[in-house]
């Protein structure tokens, strides 16, 4: 486990194991799939990247952006086990198809992260948590009336792993819990299920869990955020381009949203000009749902399990030539 030195051409690497990644990565993680060649920093470039790509056939990615560039640069790349399951905002997915490189995303390991932290921003929200800590901060003190969670009723939008997760923990809380899919599925009976327009009117906390497609980019905008029930609370910890920023800005503004809990942006960092920023019936977190311990020490084992898959397959494949 090494971030310099050279290796066999051809044996797997993973290019950016850096930070709570490194700091959790043990000898155990590693023997799931021998011989991998780990960079324990970030590529500072996308020349970089290339270079310790260069040469291989199957890599492990975290976060480095695998851009149309980078995959042309290397021949040789077969495979890619990418830690995360939202593979069109980390490569050029069309790239890859016609290079014929084979891009698999981790999935299912941050579910529970993501759908606790979800729960946690609706009570935030209708606790009225960073509000209240930044009055008392600034020596506002006064009573701060908030609501109850049991008895609202939940709108899960989206219900795959996450989705699911969510309907569990809130309907375990007491909420009456409502789902729509853009699949059909209902929620493993957790959740009644619903059409779009119905959860939107009927539902005093929506939680979004959409995976980001080009069928679900700005797929809440002005004539969905029309038909809410007025005050409801919106959250989201799916993909930030889901949501129309200029709508929800107006939403919040004319009080149809009483409030708004994001863990992701359209533009992340967000722009510091962007009025989300500046108001106070909103709650941000820095798109760090999913980065737990747990959930961590979960990907990291998929992805070198993934890995071992994946060369396995190609060794198959090739030994059928």
């Amino acid at each position: 486990m090494t971030g310099t030195g050279e290796t066999a051409v051809g044996a797997p690497v993973f290019v950016d194991c850096y930070g709570e990644l490194a700091r959790r990565l043990t000898p155990q993680m590693l023997e799931i799939c021998p011989g991998v060649r780990v960079f324990l920093s970030r590529p500072k470039s996308e020349s970089e990247l290339v270079d310790r790509l260069q040469g291989r056939r199957h890599a492990i990615v975290y976060m480095s952006y695998l851009s149309a560039s980078v995959l042309r640069a290397c021949p040789d790349l077969e495979t890619v086990a990418y830690l995360s399951s939202g593979l069109a905002t980390h490569a050029d997915m069309d790239e890859a198809k016609r290079l014929g490189i084979e891009i698999r995303g981790v999935r299912n390991y941050g579910d529970l992260a993501v759908a606790e932290h979800a729960i946690a921003l609706a009570f935030a929200a209708l606790k009225r948590i960073a509000e209240s800590d930044r009055w008392v901060r600034q020596g506002r003190w006064e009573l701060v009336r908030t609501e109850e969670f049991a008895g609202r009723t939940f709108g899960v939008i989206g219900l795959g792993g996450i989705g699911k997760q969510v309907a569990r923990i809130a309907a375990a809380l007491g909420a009456d819990v409502i789902g729509w899919s853009r699949t059909g599925t209902v929620g493993g009976g957790i959740a009644t299920g619903c059409s779009l327009e119905s959860l939107l009117a009927r539902a005093d906390i929506l939680s979004i869990h959409l995976a980001l497609t080009p069928e679900t980019d700005g797929f809440i905008g002005e004539n969905e955020l029309a038909k809410v029930k007025p005050g409801a609370i919106l959250v989201n910890t799916a993909r930030g381009a889901l949501v129309n920023e200029d709508a929800l800005v107006d939403a919040l503004k004319s009080g149809r949203l009483s409030h708004c809990a994001l863990d992701v942006f359209c533009g992340e960092p967000p722009d510091p000009a962007s009025p989300l920023l500046a108001m106070e019936n909103v709650t941000l977190t820095p798109h760090s749902a999913w980065y737990t311990g747990d959930a961590i020490d979960r990907l990291l084992v998929s992805g070198f399990r993934l890995l071992k898959q994946q060369i396995e397959k190609s060794s198959q494949a090739a030994s059928q030539l």
